[in-house]
């Protein structure tokens, strides 16, 4: 499941910009198989974040906020490696990449949660979890030193 198209990388960078980053035999288009490699990758790379919680790829089906975010850092990552195979890479566009990546980083560790209308999946590679049962702590370790 794809998290964005190779439309909507046109669409983000712009006609001009998404032939200019691709073309590199001169011919005046994209070079579609770039396009495709690097926004697999960006894809690859969100999963890798998201593959610590859930079950990836996320699918998104009938769910427009939930891909509108995983959309967004997708193409976030896309424009970065696109502008990298021609640097300098822009300011704006390392400044989106290093903030896909901080909410990707933070979405992995649950301090923020990805807006699904139901509880997604987790990753079953996860392994075993355990859990505390029981009361809680009677002594703390500081009133035991205080013995």
């Amino acid at each position: 499941m794809s998290y964005a198209t190779n439309a909507d990388v046109e669409e983000r960078l712009g006609s001009a910009a998404y032939v200019q980053l691709t073309d590199d035999t001169g011919s005046g288009s994209a070079d579609e198989d770039k396009v495709t490699e690097a926004r697999l990758a960006a894809e690859g790379e969100v999963n890798s974040y998201l593959g610590r919680r859930y079950a990836v790829p996320v699918n998104v089906t009938g769910d427009e906020e939930l891909a509108g975010v995983l959309k967004s850092v997708a193409l976030d990552l896309v424009e970065y490696r696109l502008h990298a195979r021609r640097p300098p890479v822009p300011e704006e566009t390392r400044r989106k990449r290093d903030s896909a990546v901080r909410w990707l980083l933070r979405a992995a560790s649950g301090e923020v949660v990805l807006p699904a209308g139901s509880e997604l999946p987790t990753n079953p590679a996860g392994g075993i979890t355990g859990e505390v049962t029981g009361s809680a702590r009677v002594m703390s370790r500081e009133e035991l030193d205080d013995l």
